[in-house]
């Protein structure tokens, strides 16, 4: 009814609320045990800082023309790489078009990441062995095939757990409930990675759902909700093994909310500064996951000026390489699309592809 006075969270859930998990500080000084070595950070820091050159490189491509529409996310490479460091190369990843750093880390081909910016069909296509499927840009559907997959290795009474990553704003589409209330009644070994960054594309997270947390949400599925600051490494690392652990053992799903900030805007066709102030920007970008990593490993006499100009040179030449590779390709004949859809093409198909043999495009 309008006119009349709303209760707020504060009124209808008076207790305090939890901070999230939080290891590292943005100084880089270690709030608890870090859940790994140092070796283990610099491999991690590394990937972090190639995933951030292929942001960087996506972005200037796209004003280039070079690449299609492109979601950058910069701000949020140790959601994502912290996320995969506790998987296993035979589990699944199924994500979305912010989330190549989780894609890549996970053996999906920077080329093929390329390719399905450029609209070459080739993009969608992971190498065999790589259990990372194509980046989805239906907001929340993908979610259940997330959670299909987990089944499906259950029902081969197979170790292997599937992580589905998506944002905020997923949280408020109807996909996110049938997958969440499927993985919860059947106990599937599926892990959701929510990526909050702030923002529904423009829609701030307090427009679109009245939640303190959105990690609570997972109370009505029947599993637990972790909820961890986004953006530092080690805190996702901890959270995310604890959640894996659990589903690969048989014990179920778990709902993580990682809290985070997406530094730029929702797409390259996006005007940010439309919806948020540049102070905001800035106050996030002093909680830069990287900035705050290389301080713990300065803290720890493993890091130096030249070692990371040696990973930003190496992420670099790999990443004009995936390009080069991917501009190289000749174009994409539209008959080919036809095998990649069964393994034995069905009577329709076959005269499809016919007809498109033999009249062409404009036939």
């Amino acid at each position: 009814m309008l006119g009349r006075e709303v209760s707020t969270p504060a009124t209808i859930y008076p207790r305090p609320l939890m901070e999230p998990t939080r290891v590292l500080d943005t100084d880089g000084t270690l709030l608890g045990e870090a859940p790994i070595d140092v070796e283990e950070t610099r491999r991690l820091f590394t990937a972090m800082t190639t995933a951030r050159v292929y942001d960087t490189k996506c972005t200037t491509m796209q004003v280039q023309g070079r690449l299609a529409t492109y979601a950058p996310f910069y701000g949020q490479e140790a959601a994502q790489i912290g996320a995969i460091a506790a998987l296993r190369p035979d589990d699944w990843v199924v994500a979305t078009y912010r989330d190549a750093a989780a894609m890549w880390f996970q053996g999906y081909p920077w080329v093929n990441l390329f390719l399905g910016r450029m609209g070459d069909e080739r993009g969608g296509q992971a190498p065999m062995d790589v259990n990372v499927l194509p980046p989805s840009i239906t907001v929340g559907a993908h979610m259940i095939h997330a959670v299909g997959l987990g089944w499906a290795e259950a029902m081969q009474q197979s170790d292997r757990v599937a992580m589905t990553f998506f944002g905020d704003g997923a949280t408020s589409e109807g996909d996110f409930h049938e997958a969440m209330n499927f993985a919860g009644v059947y106990s599937t070994p599926t892990i959701f990675l929510c990526q909050n960054n702030g923002f529904a594309i423009s829609m701030p997270r307090r427009g679109q759902t009245a939640a303190e947390r959105l990690a609570d949400k997972a109370v009505g599925y029947g599993m637990p909700g972790e909820f961890v600051d986004g953006n530092d490494l080690f805190a996702v690392v901890e959270v995310a093994r604890r959640a894996v652990a659990r589903a690969r053992r048989g014990d179920g799903p778990t709902f993580i909310e990682a809290v985070t900030f997406r530094v730029g805007p929702h797409t390259t066709t996006d005007d940010a500064g439309r919806y948020r102030s540049d102070a905001e920007v800035e106050e996030w970008k002093g909680r830069d996951p990287i900035d705050r990593v290389r301080s713990y490993l300065r803290l720890q006499d493993a890091w130096d000026e030249a070692w990371e100009d040696e990973i930003a040179a190496a992420a670099a030449a790999e990443i004009e390489a995936a390009v080069a590779e991917a501009e190289a390709l000749e174009p994409f004949e539209a008959v080919e699309m036809f095998g990649r859809m069964y393994a034995n093409p069905t009577s329709a198909m076959d005269r499809q592809r016919s007809i498109l043999q033999r009249d062409g495009i404009d036939g």
